[in-house]
């Protein structure tokens, strides 16, 4: 599946298979983030979404199975509707020019790394984070945790 060498395009899917995407260039902003949505969306302690140009990201085959989730913050969550996989978020305050994507359903390899952890003030205590990354209490345009 992947390799330690970046490949282009990046290839990505979802849990089953049935949904495939691929993506040319990804933006360097990648993001850990801690809203007590996306933990529970993710059923973790914090999702990653990395984002790409509306252009650069395309899909290969299912796109008819993106279910979406639209939260009562206008936010929309899009998943598999045959294996549940989380694959795209969309902010209540979207451009269209932008797709943010769930990096863990990435299969090729990718030489970024996240930068920022997010919405550190819905962080559960049981997850300690001890790497170098800015923390921000809200969103990246916000007030860093100190």
């Amino acid at each position: 599946m992947s390799n330690n060498k970046a490949s282009f395009p990046y290839k990505g899917q979802c849990l089953c298979g049935s949904i495939r995407y691929e993506v040319d260039e990804i933006s360097e902003d990648i993001a850990h983030c801690h809203c007590t949505m996306c933990r529970k969306f993710h059923g973790s302690a914090f999702s990653t979404f990395a984002e790409s140009k509306v252009e650069d990201f395309h899909w290969l085959q299912g796109a008819e199975l993106l279910t979406t989730y639209i939260a009562n913050n206008g936010t929309q969550r899009q998943f598999c509707k045959k294996c549940g996989s989380s694959l795209i978020f969309i902010s209540s305050n979207c451009t269209g020019k932008f797709i943010e994507f769930s990096l863990g359903t990435l299969d090729t390899y990718i030489d970024l790394e996240p930068d920022a952890h997010i919405y550190m003030k819905h962080c559960v205590k049981w997850n300690k984070v001890n790497d170098n990354l800015p923390q921000y209490l809200e969103g990246r345009d916000g007030i860093k945790k100190i």
